[in-house]
C-alpha cells in the first residue's frame, strides 16, 4: 500500500514537470491580439462584438423625393384589341395553317373550310348572272321593235323592268358570296379561305383538323390580340385611391425583368371595390416593346405631387438578404440591431433612398456586408 501511494506521487510530480516545461515554450503568436469575434446575443437580431469601433458608422441624411405607391399587377391583353376570327359558312375544316401563341400578319391564311353553304352561293350567282344575261337580251330587242313600233311602250317597260331586277339578283348573289369569304367570283369553289383579320398572336384557339364549324352560331376558331398595347391591371386599397389620378403616369417593372422600366398611362379606377381585399382595379395603358406577355407579374409605382422627407445613406449600408433590406445600428456597449427597412431608388453618389424604417440623422454601419461576414464566421 506505501509503494502504491508512493508511486500516485511520483506520477503527479511527473505531470506537473511536464506541464510547466510545456507552457515554459515560446508561443510567436502569444503578443498577437486575439481575432475579431462577432457574438450572437439571445434576439437574433441582436449581435455584439468585443471590438465595435472596427465597424465604422454612417449618418442617414434627409432627401426630399416625391410619394410613392407600389401596387402589384399583371399584364392583360387590351380588350379593344381583341378581334375574333369567325366563318360565316358551315362546314369542314380540311387545312389548319396557323395555331394557339403564333404570331400573324393581316391577310395571313389561318385556315380553309369546306362548305355546302358557299357551294349553294356559287349556284345561286351563276343561276343569276344566266338570268340578267338573257333579260339584258331581251331588253336590248324590245328596245330595237319599240324604235321601229313594232311593240309598245309598255312592253318595253316590262323588259326594262325585268332587267333591272336581274342585276339586282345578281349583286345580291355577289354581295352573299363575298359574306361567306369567296372574294373571287370567277373561280368557283366550294373551299374558301379564313385570313386574319390583323396582326398580332393568336390567344384562343377552338378549332381542330378536320373538325366542323356552324358559322356564327359556334365558337369563334381563333382570337387574334393585338398585344402592341396592353393592360397593367393594379389592385389598390381604398386607403390610397385618393392619391391616384386618371391621366397621370405610373413607372410599371415586370418581374421576370426587374431592370427594365415602362410608363403607364392611369386610363381607368374601378368603380367597385373587392369585398374581400377592399381594393378597387386600377387600369394602366402601356405600349409594349415585346417583353410583356398576359399573365405576367407587375408592380407599378404610382407618383404623388407632394414631396416627402426620407433618409439617404451609401449603397454599402443596405443589406439585402432573404428578399428584405437591413441595416445595422449602434445598440449601445458592444451591441449592434439588425432592422428591416424599405430601400428605395438609387441616387447620385452611391447613395440609395430608405423609404421607411431610417430616420434621417440616425447612424448604421456604414458596410452592412463586412458586419454581416463576420457574424457568420
Amino acid at each position: 500500500m506505501k509503494r502504491k501511494g508512493f508511486r500516485t506521487i511520483l506520477f503527479g510530480l511527473l505531470l506537473a514537470v511536464a506541464l510547466t516545461g510545456c507552457s515554459s515554450k515560446f508561443d510567436p503568436s502569444a503578443g498577437a491580439p486575439p481575432p475579431l469575434k462577432v457574438e450572437k446575443a439571445e434576439d437574433s437580431n441582436i449581435f455584439q462584438t468585443d471590438r465595435p469601433e472596427q465597424f465604422p458608422l454612417v449618418t442617414a441624411v434627409e432627401h426630399l423625393a416625391v410619394s410613392q405607391l407600389n401596387a402589384t399587377g399583371t399584364v392583360s391583353p387590351d380588350i379593344s384589341r381583341n378581334v375574333p376570327v369567325i366563318s360565316v359558312a358551315s362546314g369542314r375544316v380540311v387545312e389548319i395553317a396557323a395555331r394557339l401563341g403564333d404570331t400573324v400578319k393581316k391577310g395571313q391564311l389561318l385556315l380553309r373550310v369546306q362548305s355546302a353553304d358557299v357551294s349553294a352561293a356559287f349556284s345561286d350567282y351563276q343561276k343569276a348572272v344566266a338570268d340578267e344575261q338573257l333579260t339584258r337580251t331581251q331588253l336590248e330587242r324590245a328596245e330595237l321593235l319599240y324604235a321601229k313600233g313594232a311593240i309598245s311602250k309598255n312592253d318595253l317597260q316590262v323588259a326594262q323592268n325585268t332587267n333591272a331586277k336581274a342585276k339586282v339578283d345578281v349583286t345580291t348573289a355577289a354581295d352573299h358570296l363575298r359574306v361567306l369569304g369567296s372574294p373571287n367570283l370567277d373561280q368557283p369553289s366550294g373551299i374558301i379561305d379564313i385570313r386574319a383579320p390583323i396582326s398580332g398572336v393568336i390567344i384562343d384557339q377552338q378549332v381542330t383538323g378536320a373538325s366542323g364549324v356552324q358559322g356564327l352560331s359556334s365558337p369563334n376558331p381563333f382570337t387574334i390580340s393585338d398585344l402592341s398595347h396592353v393592360w397593367i391591371l393594379c389592385d389598390v386599397y381604398e386607403n390610397d385611391l385618393a392619391d391616384i389620378h386618371l391621366g397621370e403616369t405610373a413607372d410599371v417593372r415586370l418581374n421576370a425583368y426587374p431592370n427594365n422600366s415602362f410608363t403607364g398611362v392611369i386610363s381607368n379606377i374601378g368603380a367597385v371595390l373587392d369585398p374581400n381585399l377592399r381594393t378597387a382595379k386600377v387600369r394602366l395603358e402601356v405600349r409594349n416593346s415585346g417583353l410583356m406577355r398576359p399573365g405576367m407579374f407587375v408592380t407599378a409605382t404610382f407618383h404623388g405631387k407632394k414631396k416627402e422627407p426620407h433618409a439617404a445613406v451609401p449603397a454599402t449600408a443596405i443589406l439585402h438578404l432573404h428578399d428584405r433590406d437591413w441595416v445595422y445600428f449602434l445598440a449601445g456597449g458592444k451591441k449592434f440591431r439588425r432592422s428591416e427597412v424599405t430601400a428605395g431608388n438609387m441616387l447620385p453618389g452611391n447613395m440609395q433612398e430608405i423609404l421607411s424604417g431610417l430616420a434621417p440623422g440616425q447612424q448604421v454601419v456604414s458596410n452592412a456586408l463586412e458586419f454581416q461576414n463576420s457574424v457568420e464566421q
